[in-house]
């Protein structure tokens, strides 16, 4: 059997198991074999175990059948059955099944009133999928803050069919690489499976959409169209907050596709649990799959992507000059490249050479260097100081009163003072979750607003973190 009548039959169960229950596709197709497959005379034949099996499909299968077979492997093919009718010795019986010219005049006559299915529907043309293809696996650099979104990514690109990991939900700040994670998830499947049909839309572009489908009233067309796609990659969906109506048609789509076995791909700035004014069905289904963050690059990885993009651009640029632009960058990938481009052009401009004081000058015009974000570790420290309590207290299960105030107000500051969601400062606050944090935050709060003494500490605390900047 060839390669290519492998796929076709790969194909045709892949629909069937669509279109069945489990236990139907199990029972029945499963054990189905393609003995061989003749492109001359475009005869089928199919392999059974039993003779009862081959009676039952013939009597309430056979449309299925046929519409699958005219789908994977063309029009005018026959289809013939090899049912094993000896067990003890192995004899076969090679029966041929009602030619397709009488099936397809019953099949005109049972569903000439009925909604047609997803296998009569016409085969979707191919569109554009919008995908940026210069970003790929090839130039996303690995590095510990990205690891596992990147390994998974590429496996859901090579193996885009399994179930596994659907949705995949991928969050992080503004900077980290999420829209070209997602574009390279993208890229790779079409060039593995170009045959697919590949959407990357912004959450911004598809309300757009959505609004003038309502306008032209032609919003079941819009929603038509969503449902073709294979693999739906949608970025910033934080942006749908508080838009009732986007929601309910995306989960109709999401639904669509879930059940179809499409792959979708979503990207936001933060985590399912802290995307207020989202429906609660909506995220259950964002939660389904596989949710994974992709975290600011530390210097290491800021030093590896500096690095490839100076040899991609032929630069000349001092290892010591690369290490303050990754200590200065924020973290953040846009951040880099902007510095890298700038450094290119005043030394293009000026006629010198890429050194430590041309890269102070250009980096105090792109990147606000005393505007860092604090990080929790650094919160947590300061807090831990000014209360006289150790770090690993504050992180452990102790309940003494010290040491949950110190907790309190270092979860309180930590919201207050980064853009961390508060699941992600719970995980760094001794493994709490984000309710922790949420309850944390009103106990400050309402204690700040009750106490004023306990409020000057507080105050005292982030005088400190301005004295750190």
């Amino acid at each position: 059997m060839t390669k290519k009548t492998q796929t076709l039959w790969d194909e045709a169960l892949r629909l069937i198991k669509e279109n069945v229950s489990e236990q139907q596709f199990s029972s029945l197709f499963k054990p189905m074999k393609l003995e061989s497959y003749d492109e001359n005379s475009k005869v089928i034949l199919v392999n059974l175990p039993s003779m009862f099996i081959y009676e039952y499909v013939e009597e309430h299968y056979a449309d299925l059948l046929y519409k699958v077979f005219n789908r994977t492997f063309g029009t005018g093919f026959r289809l013939n059955y090899r049912i094993l009718a000896d067990k003890e010795h192995g004899k076969t019986n090679v029966i041929e099944s009602e030619p397709v010219a009488n099936i397809e005049k019953q099949r005109q006559r049972t569903t000439a009133n009925q909604s047609p299915t997803l296998l009569d529907a016409v085969q979707p043309q191919q569109i554009d999928s919008q995908l940026n293809p210069r970003l790929t696996f090839a130039n996303f650099v690995e590095g510990t803050s990205n690891k596992l979104p990147r390994t998974v990514g590429l496996s859901i690109a090579e193996h885009p069919a399994t179930a596994s990991f659907n949705p995949m939900f991928i969050f992080g700040p503004s900077g980290c690489g999420k829209t070209h994670l997602i574009n390279a998830i993208g890229v790779k499947t079409k060039e593995i499976y170009p045959q697919k049909r590949i959407l990357y839309v912004s959450a911004r572009l598809f309300q757009v959409q959505y609004t003038s489908a309502v306008i032209r009233n032609s919003l079941n067309d819009f929603i038509r169209f969503y449902q073709t796609i294979d693999m739906l990659i949608v970025d910033d969906i934080q942006e749908w907050m508080g838009s009732d109506k986007t929601q309910d048609t995306f989960f109709h789509v999401f639904n669509h596709l879930f059940r179809n076995g499409k792959r979708i791909i979503l990207a936001s700035d933060r985590p399912p649990v802290d995307l207020k004014g989202m429906h609660e069905r909506l995220l259950t289904r964002f939660a389904c799959g596989l949710t994974a963050e992709l975290e600011k690059p530390n210097e290491q990885l800021c030093i590896d992507i500096l690095n490839r993009k100076i040899k991609h651009d032929g630069l000349n640029i001092p290892g010591e000059v690369v290490q303050f632009i990754a200590q200065t960058a924020n973290g953040s990938v846009r951040d880099l490249e902007g510095v890298v481009n700038s450094l290119m052009a005043y030394s293009i401009v000026y006629n010198r050479d890429i050194d430590l004081t041309l890269a102070e000058r250009v980096i105090k015009r792109a990147v606000k260097i005393n505007d860092h974000p604090l990080t929790v570790d650094e919160i947590v420290e300061t807090v831990c100081n000014h209360f006289n309590v150790s770090t690993t207290a504050v992180g452990s299960r102790s309940r003494k009163r010290e040491h949950v105030i110190a907790r309190q107000v270092a979860m309180y500051l930590a919201q207050k003072h980064t853009k961390m969601p508060a699941s992600r400062i719970g995980l760094l606050v001794g493994s709490r979750d984000h309710s922790t944090v949420i309850h944390s935050c009103a106990q400050v709060e309402k204690r700040i607003t009750a106490d004023a003494a306990f409020n000057n500490e507080v105050a005292e605390i982030e005088k400190q973190f301005k004295l750190k900047k």
